[in-house]
């Protein structure tokens, strides 16, 4: 191997000195970058201050040589605030059913849902629509999600599919005071979009436990959402209509049936057909039991 010469500290010395290097390492560490900004910080009001200087006229000469044009250093970007970290998925349904689970009653129910925040839809509506109707009748319909006229008024179908809704009930004997009605979305989706998955298994644990405190004895879902989300089915609401199944609450057993959402009926007018029959089968079930069980109080 070939031997090099000894190195001349002495040449790397004078390197550093003609690049500017002329502070040695002290005693105590520095934070070289702190005080750097806060030296601009300290000119930030008199370079605000000062109008901008205009650059020197060059020299003609090109034989004369030329400095660079050093940048007028600029304050640092004042830093953004931190926004508030949206909830996850799997986190707000943990946060729902918690919530849900600590209601006794509908009216804690109800006020529970109207400060949870872990629904990003409760951002774009107006305000929370809970429910309507008698809580203590012997029949509960679900709907999917309200629309503008139910995000205005605060309450389930009282636009064109709740007037249809109306209609319904009164061809069997039935109005508001004598049956409840609520959603499985409590909170209007921008433009009456179609809920998300993720805001539907947000709600769900919300609608289960105003079943569960309402304790109907039948239970109607409007429309293939409501019935998907509430029966634990994947199939289309043609083939799920009017077939009477179990809803299980944890306590009871709640008799079930799924028909037409009114609004679907408006769209398409000859499923009222359909929608007929299944009203005049959840009118001949109540009959039963009516005539099966005491009166409890319940409408």
């Amino acid at each position: 191997m070939t031997d090099h010469p000894p190195f001349d500290w002495s040449d790397l010395l004078a390197f550093h000195l003609e690049a500017g290097v002329d502070t040695a390492l002290g005693e105590e560490p520095a934070d070289r970058f702190a005080e750097s900004a806060a030296e601009l910080k300290a000119r930030a009001p008199q370079a605000e201050a000062e109008p901008p200087a205009r650059p020197a006229p060059q020299s003609l000469d090109r034989s004369a040589p030329q400095s660079p044009a050093r940048p007028t250093p600029r304050p640092p970007p004042p830093a953004a605030s931190p926004a508030l970290a949206p909830h996850s998925p799997d986190a707000a349904v943990m946060e729902a059913r918690e919530a849900a689970r600590g209601a006794s009653s509908l009216e804690e129910l109800k006020a529970l849902m109207e400060r949870f925040e872990g629904c990003a839809l409760r951002r774009t509506a107006s305000r929370l629509v809970f429910a309507d109707g008698n809580p203590a009748a012997r029949i509960m319909f679900v709907g999917e999600a309200p629309g503008r006229d139910e995000d205005q008024q605060g309450l389930p179908f009282v636009g064109r599919a709740g007037r249809l809704l109306d209609l319904m009930m009164g061809a069997i004997g039935l109005d508001r005071s004598r049956a409840y009605i609520a959603n499985i979305i409590p909170w209007r989706p921008p433009g009456n979009r179609a809920p998300t998955p993720q805001e539907t298994a947000i709600c769900l644990p919300f609608i289960a436990r105003q079943i569960e405190l309402a304790d109907p004895d039948l239970l109607v879902c409007l429309g293939g959402q409501s019935a998907q989300a509430l029966l634990g089915t994947t199939e289309g609401i043609t083939r799920l209509r009017g077939r009477f199944m179990d809803y299980e609450t944890g306590t009871r057993t709640i008799r079930a049936v799924a028909t037409f959402h009114p609004a679907y009926l408006l769209r398409t007018p000859i499923g009222k057909r359909l929608a007929w029959r299944d009203l005049l089968a959840i009118e001949a079930l109540l009959a039963g039991m009516e005539a099966e069980k005491p009166q409890t109080g319940r409408a």
